[in-house]
C-alpha cells in the first residue's frame, strides 16, 4: 500500500533517489528509454546552458527558451543554438523528462542484486546496473554487441574525476544511459553515453575538461568548460538498441 503511494509520488517529481537501489541488474532485459525529440540534441538544458571554451558537435537547446539563459564564451558549436532551437527544445525537454520518469518505473520493478561503486577496472556486459554515489574513477569497459544497451541508475549524484569509459565488442556509446537521482559532475573525464539528469530541483550537469560522446540532458542547467561534446545525431552514431530511437521515436 505505502509502496504504491510512494512510487506514485516519486513519478510525480521525477526523482530516482528512493528507488535507485532497488533497480535490477539483468543483461537480458536492458532496453533503451525512448528519448523522443530530445534525441536530436547533444546538449539540452531547462534553465540555463553555459558553454565556455571547448566544442559541441550537435544541436544545443534550452527550454523554456524565453526565460532561460544561453551563454557561449569561446565555445565552438557545430549545430543549431538558441534562440533558433527554442521551438524544438520545448518538445525535447518534455520527452526527456518522460524518458527519465520511465527509468524510475524500471528501477522500481526489480530487486537489485548488486550495487557498484567507483567502477574502476570493471568490464560490464549490457544490462541495468545500480550505482552508489561514490566518485567514479579509473577505466570502465563496456563490452557488448552493437545493439547492446547499458543503463546505470545512480542513487545520488554521479561524479567522476579522470574517469574513462571505453566501448568494446562493437558496443555503441549512444546505447549507454546514465540516470543520477540528482546532479552529474565530471572533471577531466572521457565519458560515453547519454546523461539524463531529470531531477526537478538538482538535475544539473557540469563537465570540466575531458570529452563526452553522447548527449547531456538536464532538467535544470548544463555547464561545460573546455569540454568536447560530440552528439549522437551529429556524429551519425547508432543509438537505442531494440528500444532506441533517433529523434523520431514518439
Amino acid at each position: 500500500m505505502n509502496t504504491l503511494n510512494n512510487h506514485q509520488k516519486y513519478l510525480s517529481t521525477g526523482l530516482l533517489a528512493a528507488v535507485a537501489l532497488i533497480g535490477g541488474i539483468s543483461s537480458a532485459s536492458a532496453q533503451a528509454p525512448a528519448l523522443g525529440a530530445s534525441a536530436n540534441f547533444a546538449v539540452l538544458g531547462g534553465t540555463a546552458v553555459t558553454c565556455t571554451g571547448g566544442a559541441v558537435v550537435g544541436e544545443v537547446g534550452i527550454s523554456p527558451g524565453i526565460t532561460a539563459a544561453y551563454t557561449n564564451t569561446g565555445c565552438a558549436v557545430a549545430g543549431t543554438t538558441p534562440p533558433a532551437s527554442n521551438a524544438g527544445a520545448t518538445q525535447a525537454q518534455a520527452d526527456f523528462i518522460t524518458a527519465y520518469d520511465g527509468l524510475a518505473v524500471r528501477a522500481a520493478s526489480r530487486a537489485c542484486t548488486e550495487v557498484l561503486g567507483n567502477l574502476a577496472g570493471e568490464n560490464l556486459p549490457p544490462g541495468d546496473y545500480c550505482l552508489d554515489s561514490v566518485a567514479k574513477t579509473g577505466l570502465l569497459t563496456l563490452n557488448g554487441p552493437s545493439n547492446g544497451v547499458w543503463i546505470f541508475l545512480v542513487n545520488g549524484a554521479l561524479t567522476g574525476t579522470s574517469f574513462t569509459v571505453v566501448m568494446a565488442g562493437g558496443g555503441q556509446p549512444c546505447n549507454v544511459y546514465w540516470a543520477p537521482s540528482v546532479a552529474a559532475t565530471f572533471t577531466t573525464s572521457t565519458v560515453k553515453g547519454n546523461i539524463l539528469a531529470g531531477n526537478a530541483a538538482g538535475g544539473s550537469i557540469t563537465l570540466t575538461g575531458g570529452a563526452l560522446t553522447g548527449r547531456i540532458l538536464a532538467h535544470v542547467a548544463t555547464t561545460t568548460t573546455g569540454t568536447s561534446v560530440v552528439g549522437c545525431q551529429a556524429a551519425g552514431l547508432p543509438s537505442g538498441g531494440s528500444g532506441g530511437h533517433g529523434g523520431d521515436d514518439r
